[in-house]
């Protein structure tokens, strides 16, 4: 990564995010990575060392007031945008803690817990991206969608996970349409498969889970050079070789 990005990543104190925040340092970007809770997400950012710097900020992506006020912020820190990279979300296990082994049903479903899901995972990604969008269309900015697999999506006993995920795709899909030629891209990312992550249930079998660094090269293309002009595609971190040999486009 030749130039040092400015990067603002939600949901940066753990898991994906986490991983992700830690190579953008490496890498030498300034990040600012938020989380729900501000004393944790200062904490996580002290903790990154890299020629980069990090900062960390208390922001609740379901509450558009804090979400502006959190951008702002981030662009004040930075002096600006380059890239946004929308992860922040909560998972399964905060309805049905176990849902690998007991799947329940759409319809005992707490009302409640299915809101805070979709309102985390889908409104908090529009939110986000309404807010950031001035700033990014000031340097032709790049937006990093965090998505799933589509089997995910479907999954028995699944929601509101998978249908909140799948809308933050489709949200995806419509924001690249509407930013066509705007000099803003928008890409979707997604591990592959199922990720060694606080989202996954104590009792589940690790074998076969992905480490959250599965996304780290995907991630440091999508914010090179080689990237400039990519836009409104679908990248698998586990199928990201193949996906560069497809288009004959070089890696960093």
């Amino acid at each position: 990564m030749p130039k040092a990005n400015r990067v603002l990543l939600t949901g940066g104190t753990s898991g994906l995010g986490l991983a992700m925040a830690r190579a953008l340092v490496d890498d030498g970007a300034h990040v600012v990575l938020t989380g729900r809770d501000a004393d944790r997400a200062a904490a996580v950012a002290a903790g990154l060392d890299g020629p980069g710097t990090a900062h960390g900020l208390g922001v609740d992506v379901r509450d558009a007031e804090a979400v502006a006020a959190g951008s702002e912020r981030a662009v004040a820190l930075l002096g600006g945008l380059d890239v946004v990279v929308l992860n922040a979300g909560i998972g399964m296990r905060t309805v049905n803690p176990r849902f690998l082994t007991a799947p329940q049903p759409f319809w005992e479903v707490d009302p409640d817990a299915f809101r805070a899901v979709v309102d985390t995972n889908l409104t908090g990604y529009f939110l986000t991206a309404r807010a950031v969008l001035p700033a990014l269309r000031d340097g032709g900015g790049r937006l990093v969608v965090v998505s799933m697999n589509h089997t995910t999506m479907v999954r028995r006993g699944f929601v509101p996970y998978g249908p909140s995920r799948a809308g933050a795709e489709a949200l995806a899909r419509i924001m690249a349409a509407d930013l066509a030629d705007s000099g803003v891209t928008v890409n979707l990312l997604l591990p592959g498969g199922a990720t060694r992550t606080g989202m996954v249930p104590d009792d589940a079998p690790v074998e076969g889970l992905l480490d959250p660094e599965v996304m780290v090269r995907p991630l440091r293309w999508l914010c090179s050079p080689a990237a400039a002009g990519v836009h409104d595609e679908r990248l698998v971190a586990t199928e990201f070789d193949d996906w560069l040999a497809s288009r004959g486009i070089p890696d960093v």
